[in-house]
């Protein structure tokens, strides 16, 4: 049976690794392993050693940590709420969102801050 802790943390490697444009078999590569393993990580049917995930976190440039984030956020029936009682989304389970994102850091920089600028510009008229 999967554990939700793995099945959270794969659900992290698939989603880091798509943000960054990263197949699977590069990021097996990268780490030194199938990419069948990969896959199984990914699906929560294996479960990632501390070392593994180390590898991989320095392979997707991003902290150990962050493959734990939002393990603390309820997955039941009620939707999780910050401070303010707003909803939040996880966004990482939103494919149009990781295509925004993925595609806003593909532009470069001087312009991405000009969209961000028009982006918070337009946010605060809505």
């Amino acid at each position: 049976m999967k554990h939700p802790v793995d099945v959270h943390v794969g659900k992290r490697i698939r989603h880091r690794r798509w943000m960054v444009g990263m197949t699977q078999q590069q990021l097996a590569q990268k780490v030194g392993i199938k990419f069948q393993q990969i896959q199984k990580y990914e699906t929560g049917m294996n479960r990632v050693s501390a070392s593994r995930l180390w590898d991989i976190a320095d392979a997707l440039d991003v902290p150990v940590a962050f493959f734990f984030e939002g393990m603390d956020q309820p997955d039941g029936d009620a939707p999780a709420t910050d401070n303010e009682g707003s909803v939040r989304r996880d966004i990482l389970a939103d494919r149009e969102a990781l295509e925004l994102v993925r595609s806003y850091y593909a532009i470069p920089e001087t312009q991405r801050r000009r969209l961000f600028e028009l982006a918070r510009v337009l946010s605060d008229v809505a």
